[in-house]
């Protein structure tokens, strides 16, 4: 086995060999058909949601750049999902213009979250700040049970 891939030699294929040109693809054949993703998700299939649990609060931040708060919503269903949800709208094209690069994603998203059950669903709050939706979801307090001692006779 050598330890020098083979550039002037054409491509190696052995599996073995960690230089070896040829390499095994497992995704190689693995298409995914553009009609599987919805056209009412395909705008922000990416859009990024963390979430973090403080002692208080339940805090959710997406990153949604360049849309308006008029253009989300953010809504309880069914009692305990949270659903953040939005649309980017095309940009009017003018017949003169020339585009020479369109990467910005336009079209609607949706994000769904199963709520906990200690989320108070009632005190939901939003905001949003430079692009970033930040949602809070308080917690109900732990009812930390009742401690009695009792004395021992005897």
């Amino acid at each position: 086995m050598s330890l020098i891939p083979g550039f002037f030699g054409g491509r190696r294929s052995n599996v073995f060999d960690p230089f070896s040109l040829d390499m095994w693809d497992p995704f190689k054949d693995f298409h995914v058909p553009t009609s599987s993703v919805s056209a009412e998700n395909s705008a922000f299939v990416s859009t990024r949601v963390d979430w973090k649990e403080t002692p208080e609060a339940h805090v959710f931040k997406a990153d949604i750049p360049g849309l308006k708060k008029e253009e989300v919503k953010v809504q309880i269903e069914d009692d305990r999902v949270l659903r953040i949800s939005g649309e980017r709208n095309v940009e009017k094209e003018d017949k003169n213009d020339t585009w020479h690069r369109v990467e910005r994603s336009s079209g609607k998203f949706t994000r769904r979250f199963r709520l906990p059950e200690n989320a108070k669903v009632n005190e939901v709050k939003a905001s949003m700040e430079n692009g970033v939706l930040t949602v809070t979801v308080p917690k109900e307090e732990v009812k930390k049970p009742d401690v009695k001692a009792i004395e021992i006779s005897g």
